[in-house]
């Protein structure tokens, strides 16, 4: 008869969701389906761990599970003033906003699955993509040439004159979209590195799985491995920093490799 395992996978969010975007045959934003694809990599995990092979509809996956985490962050619902568009920009009512509130409804009504929420803060100001920042940061350069050419103070030559115009028309030409509100997460860390300390110390679990690309968790990763619990990080494909491999048990994938990415 096989073992029971005592399992517990921890998913994090914001990893998870920016990271499945590689997967073209997965939409990213349906809440459903999203909540299928995390029910999947779960069930992935276990199955693989106990070495069940019957059919989807006689699984006994969940019988091996303790709980399945999923971490993220409450919606940011201010509603700061948008420099370009010149008015406030309500992020209560945005798409990704209400895309988050409807999974977060799906997971609370899964069996065996949690919900962890941290919260997102806004200390910095708008920031342009770093796509644009290059462009944009050339008007230092020009800084001079522009100063000089608007108080008279010199004429400027025919190419520094077309250079400064270059740099004023990437300005004028950047639109509301091409800056963004940079939203800090929190909580988030902090609440996963307690799950697993407490379901270490409390002898809840005999294997970890931890979906995430972050080397954050080093310290959660030695206790429980110190405690004897089987850890194992699975980073969606992603490169792992070399500091953290020294502190796991193995790496373990939920999805195939996306065709095509790395």
């Amino acid at each position: 008869m096989t073992r029971i395992r005592r399992i517990a996978i921890l998913i994090d969010g914001g990893f998870f969701l920016k990271r499945l975007r590689d997967w073209p045959g997965h939409d990213r934003d349906s809440p459903s389906s999203v909540m299928g694809d995390i029910r999947l990599i779960c069930r992935n995990h276990v199955r693989g761990l106990t070495g069940e092979t019957c059919r989807m509809e006689e699984s006994r996956w969940l019988y091996h599970v303790y709980r399945l985490f999923f971490y993220d962050a409450e919606p940011f619902s201010g509603a700061p003033h948008h420099p370009l568009k010149n008015r406030q920009e309500d992020f209560a009512r945005t798409p990704e906003a209400a895309f988050r509130r409807a999974l977060f409804d799906l997971i609370r009504r899964e069996r065996k699955f949690a919900l962890r929420l941290g919260h997102l803060s806004n200390d910095r100001p708008w920031t342009p993509h770093d796509r644009h920042l290059k462009q944009l940061l050339k008007i230092w350069h020009r800084a001079d040439d522009i100063r000089d050419a608007l108080t008279g103070a010199r004429a400027l030559s025919a190419d520094e004159a077309e250079a400064a115009r270059q740099v004023i028309e990437y300005w004028l030409a950047l639109k509301p979209d091409d800056i963004y509100l940079p939203l800090r997460q929190k909580g988030v860390d902090m609440k996963i590195g307690l799950d697993i300390a407490s379901m270490t110390l409390k002898r809840q679990v005999d294997t970890i799985i931890l979906v995430t690309g972050d080397s954050d968790f080093i310290p959660a990763a030695k206790v429980a491995r110190r405690e004897g619990v089987e850890f194992l990080l699975d980073p969606m494909w992603r490169t792992v920093d070399g500091q953290l491999m020294e502190h796991i048990d193995g790496l373990v994938a939920g999805f195939p490799r996306p065709a095509g990415r790395r």
